[in-house]
């Protein structure tokens, strides 16, 4: 896809999120990826990007609070969690997060570090990093 598959890192354009999503596509090789950056980095909106292009077509926002939207997309379930709100990892257990990840469907995870304990030993690991008020780095971690 475009040549983006030597690269492990992109800069993308705020703007032009579709980089983003076919950086990922070429690039992940499990159901579960892991996007971490700062707060306002714009995993959110990148994961919303991922659900579309996956063919979500509900309204798409993020679990903040419910700490998990279930979505359908054109060929498999889809999982969005944030676990920016959780003060210990056993609220991630409790909600069964484990089961979640062990489904088969695509798992689309935020503040990933927050249960990292919980994560299987393969999964995708993104981190987006600022550039500017309008670029940002997506680094494939693993």
């Amino acid at each position: 896809a475009l040549g983006l598959t030597l690269r492990m890192q992109i800069r993308y354009h705020l703007a032009q999120l579709r980089q983003a999503v076919d950086f990922i596509d070429a690039h992940r090789t499990t159901t579960i990826l892991r996007i971490d950056g700062v707060m306002g980095a714009g995993k959110t909106t990148l994961i919303k990007k991922l659900c579309e292009h996956w063919g979500v077509k509900d309204v798409i926002s993020s679990p903040t609070f419910s700490l998990v939207n279930a979505y359908e997309g054109t060929s498999e379930m889809l999982y969005h969690f944030d676990f920016y709100r959780i003060n210990s990892i056993l609220e991630a257990y409790d909600m069964g997060v484990e089961e979640y990840l062990d489904s088969g469907a695509i798992c689309l995870i935020e503040w990933g570090e927050k249960i990292e304990s919980l994560l299987p030993t393969s999964y995708d690991h993104f981190n987006i990093r600022i550039a500017s008020n309008e670029e940002r780095l997506l680094e494939y971690l693993s």
